[in-house]
């Protein structure tokens, strides 16, 4: 007797930025079929502020996959097209916007999500770079229900990734989608099989909430500690970036290294926050709070290219005794 495959599923996908593309390209890649993509208007991006397509956007044209970019999800038009779509499933991954309940209700078998943390811990739109500023040594990838509140459904499945001492948001990130992608084909196939996919209750006793990044947050306090500061340098990497102040200039922190405390009596040994207790050929020495040091190895002045500590103080020498401040 031949063993017969679970159905095929029919899936609408939402997301939007990079984040998505993996899980989205692993659905193109299954037996199941992506009948459309949801995914934010086209917008200004980078530098030059020149409007372009959304990275879900560009994947979905490549395979022909139909497109829908709406400013609400309410329109009377946009629903009607989804369900014209047929849809068993709606999944979402990064798609930067809540779902409301009319559209939740259009898939047979509702909507999961791709989400960036081990919930019920960091709900909200910056999962991962909240988790490595709060120095966590673990994170994940759940995969859960859509419901009203935001990031509030039931967990259906989960994956945990160790945080290194000196990894950025970014790679944390990049990791997290390529393991969210893998874990989420597998659930859409235990739904095709026909499995009870309703999960476990999210713990509301525990959960807290990953607020979105601002560039005001960028700036150093050098009274905090200095692993403190130092998670903060890796959390706000790729953007919005730490930053700290030299005679008025900006400076972009961009890597650093946590340095043991001096003894009583050492040099740098009781100096304020901030200031320059040493320099040494590949790093700049900085004193922060509770008698902690921090060591620069990569910055970046305004308007210039990123720079090791090295070539930066060959062109722009630093001083033992400067000090860096907020403003």
């Amino acid at each position: 007797m031949v063993a017969t495959l679970p159905a095929t599923l029919r899936l609408a996908f939402f997301g939007t930025p990079d984040f998505a593309v993996p899980t989205l390209q692993r659905l193109l890649a299954s037996r199941h079929a992506v009948v459309g993509v949801v995914t934010q208007p086209d917008k200004p991006r980078g530098r030059g502020q020149q409007v372009s397509e959304s990275p879900v956007k560009a994947v979905a044209v490549a395979h022909d996959v139909p497109v829908l970019q709406p400013q609400r999800l309410k329109t009377p038009g946009f629903m009607d097209t989804l369900r014209a779509w047929n849809v068993d499933l709606g999944v979402v991954a990064a798609y930067g916007r809540i779902i409301p309940e009319e559209v939740l209700a259009i898939p047979r078998l509702g909507m999961i999500n791709v989400h960036a943390s081990l919930l019920p811990k960091y709900r909200g739109a910056a999962p991962v770079h909240r988790a490595v500023i709060d120095g966590e040594r673990e994170t994940g990838v759940t995969i859960m229900r859509v419901e009203k509140m935001l990031d509030a459904g039931p967990m259906i499945a989960k994956v945990t990734r160790p945080i290194g001492p000196d990894e950025t948001s970014d790679v944390v990130e990049r990791d997290l989608a390529q393991l969210g992608a893998t874990l989420l084909v597998e659930v859409v196939d235990r739904f095709a099989a026909g499995d009870d996919e309703r999960g476990e209750l999210q713990d509301f006793m525990i959960c807290s909430y990953a607020h979105r990044l601002t560039k005001e947050e960028g700036v150093i306090d050098w009274t905090l500690p200095a692993a403190y500061i130092h998670n903060r340098v890796r959390g706000l990497y790729p953007w919005p970036h730490a930053c700290t102040y030299l005679d008025g200039a900006r400076l972009i922190i961009l890597k650093t290294r946590v340095e043991d405390e001096p003894p009583e009596g050492g040099p740098g040994a009781g100096a304020p926050p901030g200031t320059v207790v040493d320099v040494s050929r590949d790093a700049i020495h900085v004193a922060t709070g509770h008698g902690g040091r921090i060591a620069i190895e990569q910055l970046q002045a305004e308007g210039k290219r990123p720079m090791a500590a090295r070539d930066f103080l060959a062109g722009r020498p630093v001083k033992v005794g400067a000090r860096f401040s907020g403003t």
